[in-house]
Formats: C-alpha cells, sequence, structure tokens
C-alpha cells in the first residue's frame, strides 16, 4: 500500500511527454553508493590535496570533519523531506512542495548551474590522472580532449539504464574504498614517515593579513567541495525501492563513510610525505603520483591511478545522472524551453536520454572555457561550491517556513522532536559555508576575478530572475505546490488506516 502511496506522489510531478515510469530497480545499497561516488572523497582529496597544505598547512585537514558535521545536518534535513516527498529531481520537488513554484523555480536553477559546472569540474580534475596513466603530455589542448572523453563516457554509460547505473556506482564505490580507505591505511601502516603531531602543525602558513586565521579559512574549500552530493540520492527516488525509508539512510551513510574515509586518505597521504615541506611550501606542485611513486613504485601507482581513474568516471557518472534527472523533474512541470522534449523518458532505457544529453553538452562548453582560460578551473569550482550551498540554503529556509506555520513532516522517516533545532542549526551552517566561499581572492588580481564567486552567483540568480519574470515558466503547471502541512496530515491517515 505504501508503494501505492509513493506512485501517486510520483505523479506530482505531471509526467508530461512521458508515457513511461522509471523503473524501481535501485536499493539502499546501490542509492547509497550512488550519493558516495558523488561526494567522492578520492576526487575531492586528489583535487584538492595540494591546495589546501599551500594555505593552511597540515591542520587543513580539520576542514573535513568541521564540514562533515555542517553537512549531516543538512543531510537529516533533507531527509525528512525526502521521506514526505520521494520524487524525482531532488531540490526542485522538495522547494516547491515547502514554499511554492516561483521559489522552487530559482532555487532548482541555481543549483541547475552549479551542477553543470560542477560536472565540468571533476571532469578536469581527472585530466592529470589519465595523462599521468597513459604517460602522454598534459597540454590545453590534451586536457580538453581527456575531459571531453570522460563527459562522453560517462553519457554512453548513463544511457544504459538505472540497472546499469546501480551496478557502475557499487563499482566506483568499492574503488573509492579501495583507493581511499585501504591505500590510506596502508601507508599509515608501512609508510609513515611523519608523526601525527604535523596534524596540528602549520608549518610556516600564513593567510593574507600575516596570520594563520585566514590562512586556515582560505584552505575550507577541501571540505566544501567534498561534502556535497547525499542529495543525489533523492535526485533519483523514483528509482529506489522503498523510498521514504531508504533515501534518508542513504544520505546519512554517504556522509558518514565519506567523511571516515577522506580523513584516513587524507592523514596517509600527509603522514607518507617525504617532502612534506617542499609540499606545504608549493615546490611540489603535483605532490599525490610523487608519494604514491615513493609508496607503491611504480607499478603501484599505475594500479592506483586505474583505480583512481574508475572512481572520477563513475563519479561524473553520478553527477550526470543526478543532474538529468533534475532537469527532468523541471521540464516534467513544464518550466524549461522545449519541455516536451526534455521530459521525454526512453522506452528502451527508461531513462530521460534527452536531459542527459543536456547533461553532458553543456559541461562540454564549460571545458572549452576552461582551455582557453586554463588558469580558471578553481575559480570556476569555487562558483559551483557556491551555488550548491545557496541552493541547499534555500530547502532549509523553506523547511524551517514551514514548520513555523505547524509543519510535523508525515514521512517515514523523522527527526521528531529535534527537527526544529536540526533545521535552525543547518541554517546557520549554511549561511557560514556561503559567507566563506563569498570571500574574495586574495592577492593583486583584477576585480573580476577578486570577485568572480559573488559576482557569477549573482549572474546566475539575476538571469534566473530576469527569465522567471519574463516568460513565467512557473505558470504552465499545475502540478501541487506548498503543500507540506496537507499532505503530512495525509499520509499519517493514510498510515492510521492501514493500520
Amino acid at each position: 500500500m505504501m508503494n501505492t502511496k509513493v506512485s501517486t506522489l510520483a505523479k506530482s510531478g505531471n509526467e508530461t511527454g512521458s508515457p513511461h515510469k522509471f523503473d524501481r530497480s535501485m536499493g539502499l545499497i546501490s542509492n547509497f553508493s550512488l550519493g558516495f561516488t558523488y561526494l567522492s572523497p578520492l576526487t575531492g582529496i586528489y583535487a584538492l590535496f595540494a591546495f589546501a597544505l599551500a594555505l593552511a598547512g597540515p591542520p587543513a585537514i580539520w576542514w573535513i570533519l568541521i564540514v562533515a558535521v555542517g553537512q549531516m545536518l543538512v543531510a537529516l534535513t533533507f531527509g525528512e523531506i525526502a521521506s514526505q516527498y520521494p520524487i524525482t529531481g531532488g531540490l526542485y520537488p522538495w522547494s516547491r512542495r515547502l514554499w511554492g513554484r516561483r521559489y522552487a523555480w530559482l532555487a532548482a536553477w541555481v543549483y541547475l548551474w552549479a551542477m553543470v559546472v560542477m560536472i565540468t569540474s571533476v571532469a578536469e580534475y581527472s585530466v592529470t590522472f589519465v595523462a599521468t596513466l597513459f604517460s602522454f603530455e598534459l597540454t590545453p589542448k590534451t586536457g580538453l580532449i581527456t575531459a571531453s572523453s570522460v563527459l562522453l563516457l560517462a553519457l554512453l554509460l548513463n544511457m544504459s539504464g538505472t540497472r546499469a547505473l546501480a551496478q557502475i556506482a557499487k563499482l566506483g564505490f568499492w574503488c573509492e574504498i579501495i583507493g581511499v580507505v585501504a591505500l590510506g591505511i596502508y601507508l599509515l601502516i608501512f609508510h609513515r614517515v611523519n608523526d601525527f603531531s604535523v596534524l596540528f602543525d602549520s608549518m610556516g602558513a600564513v593567510g593574507k593579513d600575516g596570520g594563520y586565521y585566514s590562512a586556515f579559512l582560505a584552505a575550507s574549500l577541501l571540505g566544501l567541495y567534498m561534502f556535497f552530493g547525499f542529495e543525489a540520492c533523492g535526485n533519483v527516488a523514483e528509482e529506489v525501492k522503498n523510498p521514504s525509508r531508504g533515501i534518508p539512510m542513504a544520505m546519512i551513510l554517504s556522509i558518514v563513510f565519506g567523511a571516515l574515509s577522506a580523513l584516513v586518505s587524507f592523514t596517509g597521504y600527509l603522514l607518507a610525505a617525504r617532502s612534506l615541506p617542499d609540499i606545504v611550501s608549493g615546490k611540489v606542485a603535483d605532490p599525490i603520483p610523487l608519494i604514491l611513486n615513493e609508496s607503491l613504485g611504480s607499478w603501484g601507482a599505475k594500479g592506483f591511478l586505474v583505480i583512481a581513474l574508475i572512481a572520477f568516471i563513475s563519479c561524473v557518472l553520478s553527477l550526470q545522472a543526478a543532474l538529468s534527472r533534475l532537469i527532468f523533474s523541471f521540464a516534467r512541470d513544464e518550466m524549461l524551453p522545449a519541455s516536451g522534449f526534455l521530459a521525454k523518458l526512453s522506452a528502451k532505457s527508461v531513462v530521460p536520454n534527452n536531459a542527459m544529453l543536456v547533461s553532458c553538452a553543456a559541461p562540454l562548453l564549460i571545458c572549452g572555457w576552461v582551455y582557453l582560460q586554463p588558469d580558471s578551473l578553481n575559480r570556476v569550482t569555487a562558483f559551483a561550491v557556491i551555488g550548491v550551498y545557496f541552493s541547499f540554503m534555500m530547502v532549509v529556509i523553506a523547511a524551517i517556513w514551514q514548520r513555523l506555520r505547524g509543519w510535523m513532516p508525515g514521512g517515514e522517516w523523522t527527526l521528531r522532536g529535534w527537527g526544529g533545532l536540526i533545521n535552525w542549526l543547518a541554517l546557520t551552517y549554511q549561511i557560514a559555508a556561503c559567507w566563506i566561499l563569498a570571500q574574495p581572492v586574495a592577492g593583486d588580481i583584477p576585480f573580476l576575478d577578486r570577485w568572480i564567486v559573488l559576482l557569477g552567483l549573482g549572474v546566475v540568480v539575476a538571469v534566473g530572475l530576469v527569465y522567471m519574470v519574463l516568460m513565467r515558466p512557473y505558470g504552465r503547471s499545475s502540478a501541487p505546490e506548498n503543500d507540506a502541512i496537507e499532505h503530512s496530515i495525509e499520509l499519517r491517515r493514510s498510515r492510521e488506516t492501514l493500520r
């Protein structure tokens, strides 16, 4: 009976142009694997290990723990919402049902573009792995070809269907475990050359004001970049078995396993680094391959690179899958141009292939920008992160607003009496994270480059608002909105009837 209830709820998005329904073939482990490979500790550690150490030295590791605790508050908040609204698209339908269609439009618009840029950044960060593995010279041209190839490969795998996505997510999960946890433990046991005390030693790192506080704050991107992706568990809700119970648990597991594996991995690399002072000073630009060669030898390092590459591809795969479901959900409610085209499911694979094409094509275009501006990758990444956090904050605000109106979440998984406090703590954390990310880039650089993160977010929000006012996309759908209290009561009555 509850599965019937979920099926009825899924129709709230107006299945415009979609004669087929999603295939509920994803269990808890597959759903968790999807969120975990999207979060991808391996990707985050490799992409930002040298960056974080150069800014703040070894204590940068504590950002992993700080952000994990903050994002757990957000994941708990999302878990209650997803349990009441297990609908494909995640942030968009959640915002719509908690606040309204205009509010949902803006939240999903910002999140959509942040996802596009995030997919680009992960594909670009994989380039060094591929170049090292296959021993070719890394130039802007070969970088563009490699990143584009990763995006296209992920697209082909995604179009195979939900079952294939679930299996590849599981493979990516095990590659993450081997490449992050197992390798980190191996380095700590057999190749530790530094004492644990270095975790508290800044090794001379200073900030723009000459003190350590600003240096430590600047290294926050290490954690902030890593700890989202858990929301992808809800993006594919209509493909998950027993989603009202399973999705919140998958989100929580993604954060817990992500934090533990990231801490083990970062500590392993840090304590096995024979040239740690040179890494902190910036003399070693790409330290992880050096550490791997010193600890595993050339063949061992190659083996790790294969595992890491699979993890990168799995991460891009999960990101593309999440973005395509968001686009599909948006289009199903006729919120986008060409909504009829984007809201169709493939008759063969039962996935939104047309939305999938867009989720690959848009990052390909941004890869072209990175090719023309090779030094822009970190700034592009920072914009993606603040976009995600801004969208998350909008959902948390909507949940708090409904609670102030008397909403008691009615899904099968709730926080009970702790919900209100956790929602407010999650909002406090989100505001602090956005403030950190919005800080101007240090150094004597042009105004545009200095404020690129905040300006980028401002442009995306402004364009979204202008499009919303002029084109009124929110007015084309009769899908439910702002019904959290009513629907919660309905769900409770349904469960009472079943008893």
